[in-house]
């Protein structure tokens, strides 16, 4: 298997419903949604724009996830959490996209790579795909993204703002 970084759904959605899905490819060309993260959203209807997106773009690969480690099952996940940890643990650890507190833990317990939404909108800043990322982190607020003024003033500082 390809190091292709896998995202679960609701950094899917933040980036979709916000406008920023493209902000993903900061990470690479190919973007890996395991098939629970995609039942997740499909669970929506083809009116939403987060089932549309992922049905246009071929970036964003489904994947089946056949195996959940037994390590990985203990945290007692989502489905969508533990199949992108899943991926990861079981393909040379790519990068993970995930939101969730218990999720990121498990990530870091487990040794990988792990950025949430903001991270990536970070990312962007510093690699210059964007110009300013406070205006980004304040959309993505408005569609339920939750951020503390805390976390955000910090995360601006990392990147000048």
């Amino acid at each position: 298997m390809t190091n292709f970084p896998v995202i679960n759904t609701s950094p899917l959605i933040f980036l979709t419903k916000g406008g920023y899905l493209k902000l993903l490819k900061v990470l690479n060309e190919v973007i890996i949604v395991p098939k629970a993260v995609a039942d997740e959203i499909m669970a929506y209807g083809e009116e939403d724009i987060t089932y549309q997106q992922l049905k246009q773009n071929s970036w964003l690969q489904i994947t089946p996830i056949e195996n959940i480690p037994s390590i990985i099952q203990n945290w007692d996940l989502g489905q969508g959490e533990s199949e992108v940890l899943a991926y990861s643990y079981l393909n040379q650890r790519p990068e993970c996209i995930i939101d969730d507190l218990a999720g990121r833990r498990c990530a870091i317990a487990l040794k990988i790579p792990v950025r949430g939404t903001l991270g990536i909108v970070l990312l962007a800043k510093q690699k210059g795909e964007i110009s300013k990322a406070k205006p980004i982190i304040q959309e993505l607020r408005k569609t339920g993204m939750y951020l503390s003024d805390a976390v955000i003033s910090k995360a601006l500082s990392l990147v000048g703002e």
